[in-house]
């Protein structure tokens, strides 16, 4: 048996050498998973070299402190391979628990993984070395320093790979390096040194030679070296990163500040805590005065206790808190806001903290309530304007009965004669446009004062005869067409739909009324409403003429309100087509034109042909309301 012992000064480099290993790599291992995809094999690299290379190194001068009182050499070879060994399996263990979608009983195998390949380490490197002597290993020793590694990586990689603080990875390193250190030193009491021949060792000096002390200080350094450099690089990585939060926090803020609002944050139990700047520049509060619940006092007091309520409630179910209430500005006027604030949870679920946001809406609220004033002034001229138009109707109608009678009695003065014959016809076709516009303005009447009363306009399906709807659109028109020389054509036999009637004869009595005003006076004029089937049980009637027709750049322009296009001869106010393909849209439908110059338009309708719903009324109503 050989007498061994150790160099305390190598044994403390070595366990240094471990240490710091051990945390340059679990720090490189660590930023593998927040790597971007072309990034993490260099991570990888670097911490399986940080941390093979470490470990081999902490061997080799461990190795060195062993003082045994024989020469040694060691094999190249082996020595190389127990290096690959560290490297290979560190590299392995940190890629596995690092990779996408990794889970923390990972570290059960990658820890078994990175122990096994440090034991391995060891033994190949105790086989490298070449003495004057027989190695004999206990095997129970063996076996603990190898439940020692893999207990303690296993340990290390479950502490890296979970969030925490620095100090938590620092400890890591230590029970790496521990572990490391652990092994060896118990792997090197499972050996027995026994000398080829008495007195060998009285030739070699009990103490580690200069040589092997400045071989081991040189292995010492260019490790130290290379794991600084590491560190150095993992420093430089971390100034980036943080120079990305810095820049992602000033995009946050410019962002909030673009949506004028209020960035705030408060503690886990919803107090305000800390520096509230934002708050501060928005109330003129002092960090004493908006402590805790200080920030209630800056609600409006009508406002003051509900937000405090709601928001207890919101702590309390962990939920995002979303309310509106009236703040104090710093200039004493009282602002509206919308609040949005949600609880940010730590690695364990926990609320960590809760960020919320207060947007103004001053703007806005006041300008809903100009709104809602301005509909209902609108709504109270809509019902003065429907009630006065009855008068001069209901004279009208007065009239229209004076004129009935007093057809009755030419009738009875001129008896058979031809004359009164055709004064008779006149008059009958006379009487007859005016009570059917008679008719008409009392349901335009009607419609405005349902109006009046509800706020929007709603729509009632009907089944509908187009082609004695459309016709009587036309017989009404026709004198109208018969000043302008033109003929309003109905094509026989069109389809039956059923929409609301009233938003019907109002489309195509604008589209008829469009097309008379811009009839070409140079030749006969001629109007024509055809109809065809359509996809998706849909009618598409057209109405077309043969007028001056409207320019290209003008087709998009014609269905805009208070927009016209071409000669601006004719009277009107840019209302009709606008109104037209708001109905349109109200009866969910389309509306195309086709035009050229000098040649005609068309206008193309395509309306549904089965009964409307009553949420597509609703859904009408509410596009009526905001054209």
């Amino acid at each position: 048996m050989v007498p061994t012992g150790y160099n305390p000064a190598l044994v403390a480099l070595s366990i240094a050498i471990a240490v710091f290993a051990s945390y340059t790599a679990l720090d490189l291992g660590g930023r593998v998973r927040g790597a971007a995809a072309n990034a993490r094999p260099v991570w990888l690299a670097g911490a399986a070299l940080a941390m093979g290379g470490g470990i081999w190194s902490m061997h080799f001068v461990g190795m060195l402190a062993f003082e045994m009182g024989l020469p040694a050499t060691y094999h190249l070879g082996l020595t190389a391979l127990s290096l690959a060994i560290a490297i290979g399996f560190t590299g392995a263990a940190l890629g596995y628990v690092a990779r996408d979608g990794a889970r923390d009983r990972d570290v059960l195998i990658a820890g078994p993984v990175m122990g096994l390949g440090v034991a391995a380490m060891h033994y190949t490197g105790m086989a490298a070395m070449q003495v004057h002597g027989n190695l004999a290993f206990s095997p129970i020793i063996v076996a603990l320093s190898v439940a020692i590694a893999v207990t303690a990586a296993t340990a290390a990689l479950w502490l890296t790979f979970r969030p925490g603080s620095p100090w938590q990875r620092l400890g890591a390193a230590c029970l790496m390096g521990a572990a490391v250190a652990g092994m060896h030193y118990t792997g090197m009491a499972a050996a027995t040194v026994t000398a080829e021949e008495a007195g060998s060792h009285a030739a070699h000096i009990a103490a580690t030679s200069m040589d092997q002390q400045n071989l081991a200080l040189a292995v010492a350094g260019a490790t130290f070296v290379i794991l600084f450099l590491a560190i150095l690089a993992a420093s430089v990585d971390q100034q980036r990163i943080g120079g990305e939060l810095r820049a992602s926090e000033e995009r946050f803020r410019a962002a909030v500040q673009a949506v004028r609002g209020v960035l705030w944050t408060n503690d886990p139990t919803g107090r305000m805590t800390g520096e509230q700047p934002g708050w501060a520049a928005l109330t003129g509060q002092t960090r004493d005065e908006y402590q805790g619940y200080g920030w209630a006092d800056a609600v409006h007091p009508d406002d003051r206790q509900s937000s405090i309520d709601e928001w207890n409630r919101t702590v309390a179910e962990r939920r995002t808190f979303v309310h509106e209430h009236r703040v104090r500005a710093r200039d004493g006027m009282w602002r509206h806001f919308a609040i949005r604030a949600i609880p940010v949870l730590d690695a364990h679920g926990a609320i960590r903290e809760w960020v919320g946001v207060h947007t103004d809406i001053t703007e806005q609220r006041e300008a809903e309530a100009e709104l809602r004033e301005s509909n209902e002034e609108i709504q109270r001229y809509a019902y003065i304007v429907s009630h006065d138009l009855r008068a001069p109707l209901v004279n009208v109608m007065g009239f229209t009965s004076e004129l009935e009678a007093t057809r009755e009695d030419i009738r009875a003065a001129l008896g058979n004669h031809p004359q009164a014959q055709r004064i008779d016809t006149d008059m009958g076709e006379a009487l007859g446009f005016i009570s059917a516009a008679i008719t008409k303005m009392e349901g335009l009447i009607a419609a405005i004062l349902k109006l009046s009363r509800e706020g929007r306009r709603r729509f009632d399906a009907e089944p509908l005869d187009m082609s004695a709807l459309l016709q009587g659109i036309a017989d009404a028109q026709r004198h109208q067409a018969e000043r302008k020389g033109a003929r309003v054509v109905v094509a026989p036999d069109l389809p039956t739909i059923a929409a609301d009637r009233l938003a019907v004869e109002q489309i195509f009595g604008n589209l008829i009324d469009n097309a008379l005003k811009y009839l070409d006076p140079a030749r006969p004029g001629l109007i024509e409403i055809a109809a065809k089937p359509a996809p998706g049980n849909r009618v598409r009637f057209t109405v077309s003429d043969n007028g001056r027709g409207i320019a290209e750049r003008d087709h998009a322009r014609v269905f805009e309100l208070f927009r016209r296009s071409g000669q601006q001869d004719q009277p009107g106010e840019g209302i009709g087509l606008a109104h037209v393909k708001a109905l349109v849209r109200a009866l969910d439908g389309r509306i195309e034109l086709s035009s050229k110059l000098g040649e005609g338009t068309t206008f193309t309708v395509t309306l549904p042909r089965g009964t409307a719903t009553a949420d597509k009324s609703q859904r009408a109503a509410t596009r009526m309301a905001a054209e």
